[in-house]
């Protein structure tokens, strides 16, 4: 069965609005995975808030939220998702737990007073948290989810999702060097339809300044989905600082290695499972 995705917000670290950034866009994380009545949203940033207004366009809202890791930059939007403030809305979010908390607790904290006028437990929605961990299979509605632990401060979680024997892999804020994380992604990775990874620096920006900082670079990128038996691979979570331009010369670059390469923008939504194409976007 073929399934489509759909990427509402692609920059990392902090939104980057503005009129050098437009064509590929300044929210953060946020994708969206349809598979027939299965609606799966992949982290919550601020992308989530257009999203979340798309799907009440449409009727009730009853989604999975899969959660990468709890940095603010891919939960920052969950406020602003308006169907959790509906008690028609069914909303799971399922992710890894916090450091020293809870994932509830964790959520809870982005909206506790002073700092946000709602508390999360008073939102009018059914929201249920499930606290996921590597090793992980679980199917939501025509989807086989698989889950991994990739190199992160605090700890990220990567997906790869199947059906009919197609996959999609979500592998963000992942820092290469690890010899057991950098098999994690490629073993997730493996024979993928796309990969989505993340390439928030230049390698040069990397090797210079950015060691240890949690994020991984274009090369890389190209290593792993050529490693990995991967057919295509979606350059993701860039870099605030990066603009179109920058970032159309990073696939390029990355083309002259790998063929099928394009950057993640924002409104691009691709189809997995019949020749991963390209609806709209770069």
């Amino acid at each position: 069965m073929a399934f489509e995705v759909r990427f509402w917000g692609v920059r990392g670290s902090v939104a980057s609005p503005g009129p050098d950034t437009a064509a590929v866009g300044g929210n953060t994380s946020s994708l969206e995975v349809r598979a027939g009545d299965t609606r799966v949203l992949l982290d919550a940033g601020t992308g989530i808030r257009q999203l979340g207004d798309a799907l009440l366009a449409e009727g009730r809202v009853d989604v999975t939220i899969l959660l990468s890791h709890l940095h603010w930059d891919h939960i920052q939007g969950l406020p602003f998702f308006t169907p959790v403030y509906l008690p028609t809305t069914r909303v799971r979010i399922w992710g890894p737990p916090g450091e020293r908390t809870s994932l509830h607790d964790v959520l809870a904290q982005q909206m506790a007073p002073p700092v946000f006028p709602v508390t999360f437990d008073d939102l009018a929605s059914r929201i249920e948290t499930r606290e996921l961990h590597a090793g992980e299979r679980f199917r939501l509605g025509s989807l086989d989810v698989s889950v991994a632990r990739l190199n992160h401060p605090g700890g990220v979680l990567a997906y790869r999702l199947e059906s009919g024997g197609h996959a999609l892999v979500y592998a963000t804020d992942n820092e290469p060097g690890d010899p057991v994380f950098d098999k994690n992604v490629r073993r997730l990775a493996e024979g993928a339809d796309v990969l989505i990874y993340d390439s928030q620096y230049l390698p040069e920006e990397y090797e210079a300044k950015r060691r240890g900082w949690g994020h991984s670079h274009w090369r890389e990128a190209v290593n792993i989905v050529m490693q990995s038996g991967s057919r295509e691979l979606v350059l993701f979570h860039h870099d605030p600082d990066h603009d179109d331009t920058v970032i159309d010369k990073v696939v390029q670059e990355a083309r002259n290695y790998f063929p099928r390469v394009r950057a993640a923008a924002e409104g691009m939504e691709m189809v997995i499972g019949t020749s991963a194409s390209s609806v709209a976007g770069r």
